[in-house]
Parts: structure tokens; sequence; C-alpha cells
């Protein structure tokens, strides 16, 4: 027991919070059948949705749903992450987009971040995106 948990603390110390964004394609479909529409989940018109509504002519009947997410100032406390924090530069934020069809999700990115989500970094998802789904 203790060997199983200290391979799984080694494997999450090596693989947390990774500078790399993470994609997951939930429809595979997506990869050959790329997105000819994207609409926006919602939105409150901060800064960053502000600019991806300048990257990209959103659609409000196109089924597929883009939802954007970011936080900043994020405190971990857990005991795990001491090597890391005082080894590296420890993410206190992040930044996720979600395209979703009905209740469904269908495409996911996110990246931690070591500073406040900003333009550079909407833009360098948002492209990700485009090049992974979108016509």
């Amino acid at each position: 027991m203790f060997k199983t948990l200290l391979i799984l603390s080694a494997i999450l110390f090596l693989t947390a919070c990774d500078k790399k964004a993470q994609v997951v394609m939930y429809d595979k479909s997506l990869k050959n059948n790329k997105l000819k529409c994207l609409g926006l989940a919602y939105y409150s018109g901060s800064k960053l949705e502000q600019e991806l509504k300048k990257l990209y002519k959103f659609s409000d009947n196109c089924p597929y749903k883009l939802e954007l997410s970011y936080k900043a100032g994020i405190v971990c406390n857990s005991r795990y992450n001491v090597p890391q924090k005082v080894t590296s530069n420890f993410p206190t934020a992040y930044i996720k987009l979600e395209v979703t069809k009905g209740l469904g999700l269908e495409y996911s990115y996110y990246k931690d971040l070591t500073h406040k989500p900003d333009i550079s970094d909407l833009k360098d998802a948002f492209n990700q995106l485009k090049d992974d789904i979108l016509k």
C-alpha cells in the first residue's frame, strides 16, 4: 500500500502543473469533421471575452457552444506541493476553453499559468482550438 501511494505521489509530482496545455477531444470525429460554426455559451463582457469576440464571429444559432473560464490568485496549501512551490514557478491561475453540444462535452483546452490570464494566453488557447476543431 505504501509503495502504491509513493508511486502515485511521484506521478502527481512529475505531472502536476505542466507548462503545456492539456487538450482533450471527447468527440474524436471532430478531428476529421471540423466545426463550421461556434456559439458563445454566455457573455459577461469581461476583457478576455471581449477579445474572444474579436477572434471569431460567433453564431447564436450554432449547436456547439464555447465556454471560457479562467481564474487568478489561486493558492494551494497542500503539503504535497511544497517541493514544487520551492523549486519552480508554481501555478496560481488557469485558463480553460470548453466546447459543448447540448449537455455533452466535445472538446477541452486547459492550461495552468503562473500569472493572471491575459490576451496572449487567450489567443494561444483559441488558436489551438481553431487548429484542432474549426474550419
